[in-house]
């Protein structure tokens, strides 16, 4: 497994030294001369608030220092994350037309039937357009990534940064439908950090890869509802 620092993104044999158990010293970079990886003595929730907040120390440690995409497990993660990421966006598609009109039971099986193939092709459609772009974006902006980079490790990334989409939970007992456009910032904002670590490029194309790759899913899935209406 490849480690890094997430001070200077240096690479790391080990990040830290254990002597016996709960007794560790931390390994200081050779480049920079910092802790390289203090957030492995920190909690789980210190770790989300710095995710949250954006820090690329955070996205660093989760991406290269517990992420390794060359264990056995790392396929079975990346199906559990899409999963994940397919399941919340049909839930945000659900609540997006129970907002456009209401449901009853006085709806015919075949009217359900036909809503539901509807959100259906707006979440797979819609993602198959947004992954496409994002691929084609990437390869178009950036010239080159690190040599151990595939495209597998760039899909984890943008689905594990994709974790705010788990805040659509909350429409369940507070529906408030403009509450989704924050999260999709929120959403777009994350992709970028989180691809800017991974592939160390310069921020304004990590802007503009996942700028382009949200707007094409945005406008695949308008286009879904208005061919329905």
């Amino acid at each position: 497994m490849e480690y890094r620092c997430v001070e200077c993104g240096a690479r790391m044999m080990r990040l830290f030294v254990q002597y016996s158990p709960g007794n560790i010293r931390l390994m200081k970079c050779d480049n920079c001369k910092a802790v390289a990886d203090e957030y492995i003595e920190c909690e789980p929730i210190i770790i989300l608030i710095d995710l949250i907040l954006h820090k690329k120390k955070a996205y660093t440690h989760l991406l290269y220092n517990v992420i390794d995409s060359q264990a056995p497990a790392f396929q079975g993660l990346l199906w559990k994350s899409a999963f994940g990421f397919l399941l919340l966006d049909a839930y945000r598609s659900l609540f997006l037309e129970r907002t456009r009109e209401e449901w009853g039971l006085s709806m015919s099986f075949a009217s359900l039937l036909w809503r539901f193939q509807n959100m259906l092709m707006d979440v797979v459609f819609g993602n198959f357009m947004f992954f496409s772009t994002f691929v084609l974006a990437t390869r178009a902006l950036f010239s080159k990534f690190p040599r151990s980079l595939g495209y597998k490790d760039l899909l984890l990334a943008i689905l594990i940064s994709s974790y705010f989409k788990m805040f659509l939970i909350a429409m369940m007992v507070w529906e408030c439908p403009s509450v989704i456009l924050i999260i999709d910032l929120f959403v777009l904002s994350s992709n970028t950090v989180a691809l800017k670590v991974i592939t160390r490029s310069a921020m304004s194309r990590c802007i503009a890869a996942c700028f382009s790759a949200h707007v094409v899913r945005f406008l695949v899935t308008q286009r879904c509802w208005t061919w329905e209406l």
